[in-house]
């Protein structure tokens, strides 16, 4: 089997900075919008669950090409979701509450989409953290364990942006659709990839 070309990972590495490249112009263009704040915040956390999604992509590709060296892009998917949500979140408590964080834990506590949000958010943490070959091999089989954690953290995610839709929530529809699918795809036999399992 081929391995992937050597060009995919920087490639990939620069169009995932592309949506933070892209905010970056309409701040120095005047482009954010007439609500700069909740522009950005909407941004960086609808692309954090855009490469949450992404990741969870990975394994079904590979179930239905049979190529993995695809697995190789799974952990700069997941660094990328968890770098804008490291965006989303810095925002927040920046830019939106000012480091005012008597604030921000009663609004962690008491508002529901907030709650999850953060949740997700602490679930993705050990999962960056770990996301090293010298942490795999040192975790050993406890380090799929911790990482089927991304499974709660993209349900999590989802729910953050259903809550945080008052009106119209097709979009976050749309988000639990893909997302469910993605879940239940890992549910089917393994057959294009020769049985093996792939998390």
């Amino acid at each position: 089997m081929h391995p992937l070309p050597k060009a995919t990972k920087p490639l990939l590495f620069l169009a995932s900075l592309l949506p933070l490249a892209r905010l970056v112009w309409l701040g120095f263009t005047d482009g954010l919008t007439a609500n700069p704040i909740e522009y950005i915040t909407h941004q960086t956390g609808t692309w954090a669950l855009n490469f949450l999604l992404f990741t969870l992509t990975v394994t079904p590709l590979v179930r239905l090409t049979g190529y993995t060296p695809l697995t190789g892009l799974r952990r700069m998917l997941g660094l990328y979701s968890f770098f804008y949500a490291v965006l989303h979140f810095i925002t927040y408590i920046w830019l939106d509450q000012f480091f005012d964080f008597g604030h921000i834990l009663h609004d962690i506590g008491k508002r529901p989409f907030i709650t999850v949000g953060f949740a997700a958010f602490v679930l993705l943490i050990p999962l960056a953290a770990t996301s090293t070959k010298a942490m795999m091999k040192r975790l050993g089989r406890r380090w799929k364990q911790l990482h089927r954690l991304v499974y709660p953290a993209a349900i999590f995610a989802v729910v953050h942006y259903y809550w945080l839709v008052k009106k119209d929530v097709t979009v976050p529809l749309e988000y639990a659709a893909v997302l469910a699918a993605l879940l239940l795809i890992r549910l089917l036999p393994r057959k294009a990839t020769g049985g093996k399992r792939i998390t």
